[in-house]
């Protein structure tokens, strides 16, 4: 069945566009959900005057997806999270706290669902996580989880203190 899309579907096509679809699809979620409406030849006419209106809608939808790629590309980002031995977390980090971290550190609202799909994070360390902006346009940001300079720091110093609690119980055990 032919429908003429309101707005973006993912993996579909984007506002404007006409696409074929399964029939049940179409009635029992798209209509529904006025995402699309029937590619009728009245439709079709009206989709044709609308066309100009629905280019300058696009253009500017990737212009503000360009501005945010530019703000985010590279950028890195901190998430705190529980890290138990070998760098594994308790638990994972999500899109939703990524999505939060960015907005607080970078000041720029990205949608947790644009976040990395699928992609929890179970280990520490750094990780590049891409965010889809708007249709192919993508930034990579990295992730910090659980790692600032100042745990690096803390870390190396507890190192430093148990070798040389090491150190000095093997010296004892010698000198017995």
């Amino acid at each position: 069945m032919k429908v003429i899309l309101l707005g973006e579907l993912r993996g579909k096509g984007g506002e404007g566009d006409i696409v074929e679809v399964a029939q049940g699809y179409a009635e029992n979620y798209l209509f529904p959900n006025k995402i699309a409406q029937p590619a009728t030849p009245g439709n079709i006419k009206q989709l044709e005057e609308r066309r100009h209106n629905i280019e300058k809608r696009e253009a500017e939808r990737v212009a503000n997806a360009e501005a945010t790629k530019a703000a985010l590309d590279g950028k890195s980002v901190t998430v705190d999270a529980k890290i138990g031995e070998e760098g594994q977390l308790f638990g994972s980090v999500t899109p939703a706290q990524i999505a939060d971290a960015i907005k607080d550190q970078l000041g720029v609202e990205v949608d947790r669902k644009r976040v990395g799909r699928g992609n929890n994070l179970k280990t520490s360390g750094k990780h590049a996580v891409e965010v889809n902006l708007y249709r192919e346009i993508t930034a990579v940001v990295n992730v910090l989880v659980g790692v600032t300079e100042e745990a690096v720091e803390e870390e190396a110093e507890v190192v430093e203190t148990e070798a040389e609690a090491e150190t000095e119980a093997a010296e004892e055990t010698v000198a017995e």
